[in-house]
C-alpha cells in the first residue's frame, strides 16, 4: 500500500470498517478514473490524491460511523455528483443496492463506466431531476437510507430526498458546517412531508479538520401526492 493508502484504511479499521485488498484496489481505480474523466468533463476541483482519499472517500464512509449500515439493503443518492457518498459506500459495504440519481447525463455516464470497471453489482445509476424520478412508482417511498451531500438547503433538500424513503426510513443529509439555523427553518417542510428530525452529528475531517455535521431525519408515513413538486420549485420556492 502507498502511504495515502495505508491511513485511510487505518482510519477507517479504527472505526470498525476493515478493507480488503480488493477493496483498496477499488478505490484506488476509483481515483484514477475520477482524475481521467476529470480532464475531458468538470467532475471535483479536488485531485490531489490525499485530499480525494480525505475529501471524498473518507468523507462518504462517515456516514457509516452513526449508523449500521448493516441494517440498510437499500440507498438512494440524489444529486450525487461524482459518486459521492454511495459510491464509497458501496465499495466498503457490498450488499447495499444503491440508486444514484443525477441530472447531468455526463456524470451519469462516467458513473456508469466506474461501476462497470469496478464490477460493483447492484448498483443502478438514473439520469434526471429529482422532482421527476421522485414520481416514479418503482422509486418513490422505496428506500431504506437516502443520502444527500452538500446540495442545498435543507428546506429545499427535504423536498427533493425524503419522497425517495420509505415509511420507516431514513434521510442523512451530509453538510459542512454547522446546520443548526437550517434544520430550524426546515421544520415545515418536515412536517408537510411525514418526516421528523431525529439528531446532528459532528465530525471533523482527520487532516484538514473541517467541520462535518450529518442530519438523521425519519420517514413517519408515505409522501403525500402534491410533492415533490414541478422541476425548479423545492429550491427556488422551498417549504417554509
Amino acid at each position: 500500500m502507498n502511504p495515502t493508502e495505508t491511513w485511510f484504511a487505518e482510519l477507517l479499521k479504527e472505526r470498525g470498517v476493515a478493507l480488503t485488498p480488493l477493496q483498496l484496489q477499488q478505490f484506488q481505480r476509483y481515483f484514477e478514473l475520477l482524475v481521467e474523466w476529470n480532464e475531458k468533463m468538470n467532475l471535483t476541483g479536488i485531485t490531489d490524491r490525499e485530499a480525494v482519499y480525505e475529501k471524498h472517500f473518507y468523507d462518504s464512509v462517515t456516514l457509516s460511523f452513526f449508523m449500521r449500515m448493516d441494517e440498510f439493503a437499500s440507498i438512494a443518492d440524489i444529486g450525487s455528483g461524482a459518486g459521492f457518498p454511495s459510491l464509497p459506500l458501496k465499495i466498503c459495504f457490498p450488499h447495499l443496492k444503491v440508486t444514484i440519481v443525477d441530472s447531468l447525463n455526463k456524470r451519469i455516464q462516467f458513473l456508469r463506466h466506474v461501476v462497470e470497471t469496478l464490477k460493483l453489482e447492484n448498483v443502478s445509476c438514473v439520469h434526471g431531476r429529482a422532482e421527476d424520478i421522485g414520481r416514479m412508482p418503482e422509486l418513490r417511498d422505496a428506500f431504506d437510507l437516502v443520502t444527500a451531500r452538500a446540495v442545498a438547503r435543507l428546506s429545499g433538500l427535504n423536498e427533493l430526498c425524503l419522497p425517495f424513503a420509505k415509511k420507516g426510513g431514513t434521510f442523512a443529509a451530509m453538510k459542512g458546517s454547522d446546520p443548526a439555523e437550517e434544520t430550524q427553518e426546515a421544520k415545515r417542510s418536515l412536517r408537510e412531508l411525514k418526516s421528523e428530525y431525529r439528531e446532528t452529528h459532528h465530525l471533523k475531517l482527520p487532516f484538514e479538520q473541517s467541520d462535518r455535521h450529518i442530519i438523521i431525519i425519519r420517514k413517519l408515513a408515505e409522501t403525500p401526492s402534491k410533492y415533490p413538486r414541478k422541476v425548479g420549485l423545492p429550491l427556488k420556492q422551498p417549504i417554509l
